[in-house]
């Protein structure tokens, strides 16, 4: 090659990065917009901090605490720092997630396991949500409404999980329903408390699959119902308090429950409207970051 042929080929190479840093320049960075979470990707093993943990199959994942308390709020819910983690599925087509509570009430005997009155404790359900909308409210979130059991409540004394569904829905009438179906896991010095929040169609056609997740669910040693030992703490409710909340436990227990029952705090519950919204932000925009283990291993290595 000539010295003018090496003289025209680098002056060309020149160009062509001046114009490349040029185009970078002007281009906007792209930032990451909202709140992001740090997701666990199955199969792995997901630790609700100390006490228990789940396992999280190929095509879920797991996010902890932290992760947990976002989605509650993305989903117009308030976090009251008791939050261990979350499950939801990879599939961008699901719309429920799971969420995993601890509330230390105690050992909590399981001796009206033969005697819950269903309809008592739905309406007291359906109060306590009314009573939470104010709340709801304080925070621009659009009210919620209990419609009745999807599933009455029933106690499995071999495994010491106590379960109910209910179905609620919001104001507009063109939102679909949505189901939350609750499980209270007893141990030795408390609940784990877990509630599932999903269509009533996704929720009947994948019950069975809840069902196979929970299955992977283990208290860690000393924790267990079985480990309660005599001096323990002991709740001063049961069952029926349990499931309408314990901010009615000593109500009910007095019978006051009839008056107060205004003031018994709803679960967590989302709106479709809210859950679509939450499913979009991680499936289909940057509202939340979802981190991806195996990227996060390659870069470090």
């Amino acid at each position: 090659m000539t010295s003018y042929g090496r003289k025209a080929l680098l002056l060309f190479i020149l160009t062509t990065l001046v114009c490349c840093v040029a185009a970078v320049a002007q281009e906007p960075a792209q930032q990451p917009q909202g709140p992001r979470i740090d997701w666990q990707r199955g199969p792995a093993v997901g630790h609700l901090g100390d006490i228990a943990e789940i396992n999280v199959p190929q095509g879920y994942q797991f996010a902890a605490k932290q992760g947990a308390e976002t989605i509650l709020q993305l989903t117009h819910n308030i976090p009251n720092g008791k939050e261990l983690g979350v499950l939801v599925s990879s599939d961008p087509n699901s719309n429920w997630f799971m969420i995993f509570r601890f509330d230390d009430t105690g050992y909590i005997k399981d001796d009206e396991k033969d005697s819950l009155d269903a309809n008592a404790i739905l309406q007291n359900i359906k109060d306590g949500t009314e009573a939470a909308n104010e709340k709801r409210k304080q925070h621009g979130w659009p009210p919620f409404h209990v419609i009745g059991w999807e599933r009455t409540p029933y106690y499995d004394p071999q495994t010491h999980n106590l379960t109910w569904a209910i179905q609620g829905k919001g104001d507009d009438p063109n939102e679909p329903n949505t189901v939350n179906h609750s499980i209270r896991l007893l141990g030795r010095r408390g609940t784990i408390n877990v509630n599932l929040v999903a269509s009533p169609q996704e929720y009947a056609a994948s019950r069975a699959d809840f069902n196979i997740l929970m299955s992977g669910f283990n208290y860690n040693q000393g924790h267990r119902y079985a480990d309660f030992v005599k001096g323990d703490k002991v709740a001063e409710y049961g069952l029926a308090a349990l499931i309408a909340g314990g901010a009615g436990a000593v109500l009910i227990k007095s019978g006051l429950l009839a008056k107060f029952g205004k003031f018994i705090i709803a679960g967590i519950v989302a709106i479709g409207a809210a859950l679509k919204k939450f499913f979009s932000s991680i499936f289909g925009s940057k509202e939340t970051k979802i981190e991806d283990p195996n990227k996060q291993a390659a870069a470090q290595g």
